[in-house]
């Protein structure tokens, strides 16, 4: 497996300890992978654009949350009024507003890195207003999650691992090259970016704050840890 890539059947084996929901954004997608998602996971919530993604995938979401401002007409025609949940609200996200609504044990969410930075940001940031849902950002080579306070992976050696503050945060480390024991971590003095690891991974933080970053091929690894599966 390269580290860009996926196991092209591990959407067989990740997440049955619970519901999983795909949630698709209007960014950039790897539509094989998603399709590969959907067939394990098929409910697909679309935040507002990302049900334009949807219909390049041939799939309908079962719900579309939103402002709804950049859904298709063609496309908004093909779904049922009582799968559009409008929300009016524009100080939020598209995603920040799913995110507030849906219901899930894990979410995968596609479409929500790459594209327009200033979006990408704006995603990353709602992980950590919304540290109660469990969502992974998957994009064309990167998955992104909040860290949990106690965390353990088992991955590859040298397999890169990168840790982004979005606040103060203190930890201790296991398992990387790097440890981040006694280090006062925040977005303006100290990131982990770039780091590796070199046996089994155990992360505790102080603080709900932390964002992993790691390669697309981790992406089976990732949700049997934070599933538990």
């Amino acid at each position: 497996m390269s580290e860009n890539g996926i196991n092209q059947r591990m959407w067989h084996r990740v997440g049955r300890s619970g519901k999983v929901l795909t949630l698709l954004g209007g960014g950039f997608v790897d539509l094989n992978v998603l399709k590969q998602c959907l067939e394990v996971f098929p409910d697909l919530i679309a935040a507002d654009g990302g049900a334009n993604i949807a219909q390049k995938a041939n799939v309908i979401p079962t719900q579309v949350i939103g402002d709804l401002d950049s859904l298709d007409a063609q496309v908004r025609a093909a779904i049922a009024p009582e799968n559009l949940k409008f929300v009016d609200d524009q100080d939020s996200t598209d995603f920040e507003k799913c995110l507030q609504i849906v219901k899930a044990d894990t979410i995968l969410a596609f479409g929500f890195l790459g594209g327009r930075l200033d979006h990408e940001l704006a995603a990353l940031n709602a992980l950590v207003l919304y540290p109660e849902q469990r969502c992974i950002l998957i994009g064309a080579e990167d998955i992104c999650f909040l860290a949990p306070l106690d965390f353990q992976i088992t991955l590859p050696d040298h397999t890169r691992f990168s840790l982004f503050p979005m606040g103060e945060a203190e930890g201790r480390s296991t398992g990387l090259a790097y440890p981040i024991d006694g280090l006062k971590m925040s977005p303006a003095t100290r990131i982990g970016t770039s780091n590796e690891v070199t046996g089994p991974v155990q992360l505790t933080f102080a603080q709900r704050n932390m964002l992993v970053i790691l390669p697309l091929g981790c992406l089976e690894q990732t949700v049997n840890a934070l599933t538990g599966s």
